[in-house]
C-alpha cells in the first residue's frame, strides 16, 4: 500500500557513461532537469581518475535479458521499448501475490466471508487494490526515490536508463495511488460500513509507502524500521482490509498479524543483500551493510522462524493443537530451503530460495487465519 506523493521539483541524478563505469565519491551533485525534456539526462560529477573501475553493463544484455523477467518486474529482464510494458515493469507484478494472498487470509479469518457472487467480487475488488494499484504504486514510487541507487547496481532498469521519462512515472505514480483510494472507497460503500475503515487503511500504508521511499523520512535507510514498515505493509494492511471487508476487525488479530510482521521483516532483508554495493555508497543502513553479510544472514532466518514458531505457541495456547502442529509442520521445509540455499549465498540463490520457502510461509498464514476464524 502506498503514499501521498508530493511533486518533484528538481531531481538528483548521476551518470555513467558507455564504456567505463564511474564510482563517484561525493553525494551526487544536484543537477536540475527540465520537465519538457522526454527523457531523462544524466550527467556525471567529477571522479577520480584512480577510482574508475569496471562495473554492470550500462544495458541489461539484451541476449541474455529475459521477457518474461521483464513482465514480472525482476531482475535478469530483456531490454523493452513498449512504454506499456515498462510500466508494468516498474509496477512489479512479481510482488503483488503476497497482497493478494493477505486479502484472503483476511476473508478466512473473518469467518464471514462466502462463495457466493457477491463476495468473490468484493474480494477481487480488495485483491485489485491492493495488488496492481497500491502496491504497483509502491513500487513506481521506490523506484523513483532509488533512481540514485539502481544507477550503481542496476543502471539498465527503466529510471536511470532514461526508458521511460520522468513524467511519465509520475503520472503512473499519481494514476495507481488515486485508483487505488478510490477502490478502497467503493469498498466501503459496497461494504455498508458506516467509518471508511478500508479508505483508511489504503491511505495509511499509503503514506506509510511514501515515508519508506521519500526523504526526508525515508525508513528505509534503517535496516530494522524501514524492514519492519515494508512487513506491515506486505502482511498486516492485506488482512486488515480483508478482515474489514467482510467483517470486524479486533484487537487480537492486529497483535497477531503485527507480530507476523516481524516474519515479513526477514523476507525483507533477503532483498537487501543484492543492494549491498550501492546501499554502502549512499548511507543506506540497510542490515547487512550494518552487520556484515553472515550476521545479516541469520537476523534474517530467525525474524522468519522465531515468528512462525511464536505464532504456533499462541495456537496451541488458545487451545487450537491441529493448526499449531500444521504450522509447525509448515516451518520445516522453510528452515531446510533456507540451510540449502540461502545461508550458503543470498544473493546468487535469493530468486530460488524465496521460489522454494515462501509458498510454506503464506500457507502459514492462510493456517493462522483459518485458526481465529473457529
Amino acid at each position: 500500500m502506498a503514499s501521498v506523493l508530493n511533486t518533484v521539483p528538481s531531481l538528483r541524478l548521476s551518470n555513467f557513461n558507455n564504456t567505463n563505469r564511474v564510482r563517484i565519491r561525493q553525494v551526487f551533485t544536484p543537477s536540475p532537469v527540465s520537465f519538457t525534456r522526454r527523457r531523462l539526462t544524466i550527467r556525471a560529477t567529477e571522479t577520480d581518475a584512480n577510482e574508475v573501475k569496471p562495473g554492470a553493463p550500462d544495458k541489461a544484455p539484451a541476449a541474455a535479458g529475459s521477457s518474461f523477467n521483464q513482465l514480472l518486474g525482476i531482475k535478469g529482464a530483456a531490454e523493452e521499448t513498449n512504454i506499456w510494458k515498462i510500466r508494468l515493469q516498474l509496477t512489479k507484478p512479481v510482488t503483488w501475490p503476497p497482497l493478494v494472498w493477505g486479502v484472503v487470509c483476511g476473508a478466512a479469518a473473518s469467518g464471514n466471508f462466502h462463495w457466493n457472487v457477491e463476495d468473490v467480487a468484493k474480494s477481487i475488488v480488495c485483491m485489485m487494490m491492493s495488488g496492481p494499484f497500491l502496491t504497483g504504486y509502491t513500487q513506481t514510487l521506490n523506484d523513483w526515490y532509488d533512481r540514485e541507487i539502481d544507477a550503481i547496481n542496476e543502471p539498465y532498469r527503466p529510471i536511470p536508463s532514461g526508458a521511460i521519462s520522468e513524467n511519465e512515472v509520475i503520472t503512473q505514480i499519481w494514476l495507481l495511488l488515486l485508483g487505488g483510494l478510490g477502490l478502497a472507497g467503493l469498498l466501503d460503500v459496497w461494504a455498508g460500513h458506516d467509518f471508511p475503515i478500508i479508505f483508511y487503511l489504503a491511505l495509511g500504508g499509503s503514506l506509510l509507502s511514501y515515508i519508506y521511499s521519500a526523504p526526508p523520512l525515508k525508513l528505509k535507510q534503517n535496516g530494522w524500521i524501514g524492514n519492519f514498515a515494508l512487513g506491515a505493509s506486505y502482511i498486516s494492511l492485506p488482512w486488515w482490509a480483508g478482515q474489514a471487508l467482510f467483517g470486524t476487525l479486533t484487537p487480537d488479530i492486529i497483535v497477531l498479524t503485527t507480530l507476523y510482521s516481524i516474519a515479513g521483516l526477514g523476507i525483507a532483508i533477503v532483498n537487501d543483500f543484492k543492494s549491498i554495493e550501492g546501499d554502502r555508497e549512499l548511507g543506506l543502513q540497510s542490515l547487512p551493510v550494518a552487520f556484515g553479510e553472515e550476521t545479516a544472514k541469520w537476523i534474517c532466518v530467525g525474524a522468519i522462524d522465531i515468528t512462525q514458531i511464536s505464532v504456533a505457541g499462541y495456537l496451541l495456547g488458545a487451545g487450537k493443537p491441529y493448526y499449531a502442529l500444521a504450522l509447525l509442520a509448515l516451518i520445516i521445509p522453510q528452515v531446510i530451503f533456507q540451510f540449502q540455499y540461502f545461508l550458503k549465498d543470498p544473493v546468487k540463490y535469493d530468486v530460488k530460495y524465496q521460489a522454494s520457502a515462501q509458498p510454506f510461509l503464506v500457507l502459514g498464514l492462510l493456517v493462522t487465519a483459518l485458526a481465529t476464524s473457529h
